[in-house]
């Protein structure tokens, strides 16, 4: 996650509240998606960024993940996303979002 992206996550997260945020990841590998994923959590690991040591706990998913796709309407999810779904290693994505979940989210529903 880049810098300009971490500034604008810690904002809102200070501005809304982290118990009032969701961040939704597009990243194609599920090694990017945990990072990033990891990064909204418990904080950038490579210390660089804004959300350095920054532990903001975020609830956090991949676009391809049940929990947003059952949230969106069907035919937009397909027309945008469904082409990506078919080249992408969905099961990997969804298994290292949950463990990041499962770790590090201080909002698990």
């Amino acid at each position: 996650m880049d810098l300009e992206n971490q500034k604008r996550v810690k904002d809102a997260s200070e501005k809304y509240g982290a118990e009032n945020l969701v961040v939704l990841i597009g990243a194609a590998e599920a090694e990017a998606a945990g990072l990033a994923a990891e990064t909204v959590t418990a904080g950038d690991p490579t210390f660089a960024g804004p959300l350095a040591g920054v532990e903001l706990g975020l609830r956090v998913y991949h676009a391809v993940e049940p929990e947003f796709k059952d949230e969106v309407d069907a035919q937009t999810y397909d027309d945008q996303i469904g082409m990506m779904e078919m080249v992408l290693n969905v099961d990997e994505i969804i298994e290292e979002m949950k463990n990041i979940r499962t770790e590090f989210c201080k909002f698990n529903d």
